[in-house]
């Protein structure tokens, strides 16, 4: 896989804080990237973009990387991670690149597109993705296996990605 300068970056600064504040579980730190790769593939995203639970920027950061298009906001409750992403922030030069250490709740709406990874369950995912979402906007699911239809949204697009284990599902559902 071929990775972009700010992904390097930021994989330089995940390994140098990764114990010290707990950013990810054990395992090598590559599968988080490659998981993040995979998931924001054949997007083409532009306009805002949220990435809900950033934690140690997955899957925003690579959204952002390649997508310059995009201005992404990584939405982050937890102080200490909201502090990691800001540094991500510097580190990589990343102009539309930006983080807000609030909750979900608190978040204005206008959003192009929703993302996450390990956020919520799917159904309360699409609930905030709902109510942060312009009319039309894209919300993209990433799952272990597609999810059942949902209620409110219009399939867009399911993809299966590889990941060390197995495969990841991408989900892109359009809100009607």
């Amino acid at each position: 896989m071929i990775w972009t300068e700010a992904e390097k970056k930021h994989l330089a600064l995940l390994e140098k804080w990764r114990k010290v504040m707990n950013l990810v579980g054990p395992g090598p730190v590559y599968d988080h990237f490659v998981d993040a790769a995979g998931s924001v593939e054949g997007l083409d995203a532009t306009g805002r973009w949220a990435d809900l639970g950033s934690g140690a920027g997955f899957p925003g950061v690579a959204l952002a990387a390649r997508y310059p298009n995009a201005h992404v906001v990584l939405i982050e409750s937890r102080l200490k991670r909201a502090g990691f992403l800001k540094q991500v922030v510097m580190a990589t030069g990343l102009s539309n690149l930006a983080v807000v250490h609030g909750r979900t709740e608190d978040v204005d709406s206008g959003f192009d597109g929703v993302i996450s990874r390990a956020y919520r369950p799917p159904a309360d995912y699409l609930v905030d993705a709902a109510r942060l979402l312009s009319p039309g906007g894209r919300a993209v699911l990433l799952s272990g296996d597609p999810p059942p239809p949902m209620a409110g949204w219009t399939l867009r697009k399911t993809t299966q990605y590889p990941v060390r284990v197995g495969h990841r599902t991408q989900t892109v559902f359009v809100r009607t």
